[in-house]
């Protein structure tokens, strides 16, 4: 279902819980958060607060066990496994704490995997691929195997993957939690460069106050809940 709206994402009362036993554990408890569609928003929290969980449903990594969830103008609340699918590989980015690239591929080879099942092949995925390792610095590492690289540079390939599908919303795990001071300024100086300079909206979860400079706005969430 398409919904008409200007925000990037719209979570509206999501809650989701888990049944362990005879006991129900709350994991997000009528989380309402509402992202513009060029917004970079810093989710902070203590480990265990519900940052991954809230993140996970707004990528339709998890369904929510009630509650609406708009991702650029798609209201996704009741998609099947089949259609989440479609949508995170169509309008999600993702960049996690462990970049996760992988090792046999090439840097260039690492953004083309995201198309296999997209919109280009060929020549325009392989331009596609080409124009974000140039705008990201890494014109020269396109043939480097993962290994080959540095950890900024590993970060920059993972960031021009999840850019690869042109989402509606990029979602970032910690993203500089293994880089020193120096090069973790730099990832998240160019993620506000890269995501201004197309208007895509980033959620970015951290434990690093140096994100939260660079964020539009800040968000606190304790308890699964959204501390406003």
């Amino acid at each position: 279902m398409t919904v008409t709206t200007d925000l990037a994402l719209r979570l509206e009362g999501v809650r989701k819980t888990y049944q362990m036993g005879d006991e129900e554990v709350v994991a997000l408890d009528d989380a309402t958060l509402h992202v513009g569609t060029d917004e970079i928003v810093a989710l902070v929290g203590p480990s265990g607060s519900g940052k991954t969980t809230l993140c996970s449903i707004a990528g339709g990594i998890l369904s929510a066990t009630s509650g609406a969830i708009v991702v650029g103008g798609q209201d996704i609340s009741g998609y099947s496994p089949k259609q989440l699918t479609e949508f995170r590989r169509e309008s999600v980015g993702f960049v996690f704490q462990s970049v996760n690239l992988v090792p046999f591929l090439t840097a260039r080879e690492n953004l083309l995997v995201v198309d296999e099942l997209g919109p280009r092949t060929g020549a325009k995925a392989k331009a596609r691929a080409d124009q974000l390792l140039e705008e990201l610095g890494l014109a020269d590492r396109a043939g480097n195997l993962p290994g080959q690289l540095s950890g900024g540079q590993k970060q920059r390939v993972a960031i021009g993957r999840a850019l690869m599908n042109e989402p509606e919303l990029v979602l970032f795990d910690e993203p500089t939690s293994a880089l020193d001071s120096t090069l973790g300024d730099q990832v998240v100086h160019l993620i506000r460069d890269e995501m201004k300079a197309r208007g895509t909206a980033a959620i970015i979860v951290t434990h690093d106050d140096r994100i939260t400079h660079y964020a539009d706005r800040t968000v606190h969430m304790l308890d699964g809940r959204i501390d406003a």
